[in-house]
């Protein structure tokens, strides 16, 4: 069976978009994002599920530093709706739980729901790791905010279900392969994500920028990031719709390069349907 690497432990909200997107893979836990390209560059691994980016924490800042250097290209793009559920021991009840144990922003992303209940937020590493804790403790007075799978993984009830506070919570993921895909684009809209750092001279990245109006081509995505720590040097990111092979992009990747150091492109790979809801 062909493998797909995550972050984080089993029943993590990696898995879970590795279950749903590639239920022909096997999923594979990493310790950290770097160790999931790793297992694909070495060949442990045939896919990664890498989350960039969630519709209320932002971006997943060590992803586009590793994204650049880990010579992986982005083969798919994945949007995961989060569901956080509240997960506790057989036997107990919401009215008896003291504290509520999580990742940071699960918990953030839950704070009407904990502060309704009177509940103390307790951080952890990472949601599946705060579920296995709980489900370690046996304690009917403490629970877990995690996913549907980590209830199931670690034999915990589900006491309420979708308490996050925003409905749109989202996250995009983004698949790695070490060989790049080459999509169709009669087949449906293409995407294409590249970084660049534009030549250090005035005006520079609206100049480097100004294919992309003049020749028509959306750009769903510009961020920007420090490189190596100096205030000085930034890299950005951008993702825009549409295949290199088009007239309209390479004139505009072609007036990019001109008044930039450096421009590559992370991937070429099919727009996923969320996109045009």
């Amino acid at each position: 069976m062909p493998t797909i690497a995550f972050q984080g432990q089993p029943g993590a909200y990696s898995h879970l978009a590795c279950r749903e997107a590639y239920s022909t893979h096997e999923p594979l836990p990493c310790e950290s994002f770097e160790a999931a390209f790793e297992a694909v560059a070495k060949g442990d691994a045939d896919l990664a599920m890498i989350p960039i980016e969630n519709s209320v924490a932002g971006r997943v800042a060590d992803v586009h530093h590793l994204l650049p250097e880990m010579g992986l290209h982005i083969v798919a793009e994945h949007f995961q709706g989060v569901r956080h559920h509240l997960l506790a021991p057989k036997g107990a009840t919401i009215a008896g739980l003291k504290a509520v144990h999580s990742h940071v922003h699960a918990l953030g992303q839950c704070r009407k729901f904990l502060r309704e209940h009177r509940l103390n937020a307790q951080v952890h590493a990472d949601t599946a790791g705060a579920a296995a804790d709980v489900a370690r403790f046996k304690d009917p007075t403490q629970a877990a905010i995690a996913s549907k799978i980590a209830a199931e993984i670690y034999g915990l009830e589900i006491l309420s279900a979708g308490i996050e506070d925003a409905a749109h919570n989202t996250t995009r993921f983004i698949v790695l392969d070490r060989e790049p895909a080459d999509p169709d684009p009669a087949a449906g809209l293409v995407m294409t994500t590249f970084v660049f750092q534009v030549r250090n001279v005035p005006a520079a990245l609206y100049k480097a920028l100004g294919g992309f109006a003049t020749n028509r081509v959306n750009m769903v995505k510009l961020e920007s990031y420090m490189l190596d720590g100096s205030f000085s040097a930034t890299q950005f990111y951008a993702d825009i719709e549409g295949h290199p092979d088009d007239p309209s992009v390479r004139m505009a990747l072609e007036e990019l390069g001109f008044f930039s150091r450096r421009v590559k492109v992370l991937g070429v790979y099919p727009a996923h349907p969320f996109r045009s809801r």
